[in-house]
Parts: structure tokens; sequence; C-alpha cells
């Protein structure tokens, strides 16, 4: 695991640890509204990309929410369109 992915993951779990103090039907919600507002398309590619190759590490609230973050584009199609 890159360092890359362990500061990313540290920051996934962080947040969700925060949201499992909330009741369950809105904790998954509240950590994708997080990760959507302040991770940049860039961390949320190497989030999912890392969920992809099995996720290991993730708090499962993270995993659980990961189908309410917004997927960016890939980047060759961003940097294709610039």
């Amino acid at each position: 695991m890159s360092d890359t992915n362990a500061k990313l993951i540290y920051m996934a779990n962080q947040i969700a640890t925060f949201f499992q103090s909330q009741p369950a039907r809105e904790a998954a919600q509240g950590v994708a509204t997080h990760i959507n507002k302040y991770w940049e398309p860039r961390m949320r590619r190497k989030l999912f990309k890392h969920i992809e190759h099995g996720g290991e590490g993730l708090n499962p609230l993270v995993l659980e929410a990961a189908a309410k973050i917004r997927r960016p584009e890939a980047a060759e199609a961003v940097i294709n369109r610039g």
C-alpha cells in the first residue's frame, strides 16, 4: 500500500468514525456528503480505485457510502477535453 493510499484510507476512516455516532440510516449519507463536498475529484478517483482493488483497510461505513459518492470522470477524459 502506498503512502498516498494510506493517507486516503486514514482520512476516509476518520470521516466514517465521526459519522458512526449518527443514526445508522444517516451515517453512510453523511460520509458520502462530506467526501462529495470536500474531496477533490483526484482524491475520489483514488478512493474508487482502492475500492475496486478490494478496499483493504477501509471502514465498512466508507464502503457502504461509496454508492452515494460522486464518481469523477476518468483523468484521461478530462485531459483529452482540456
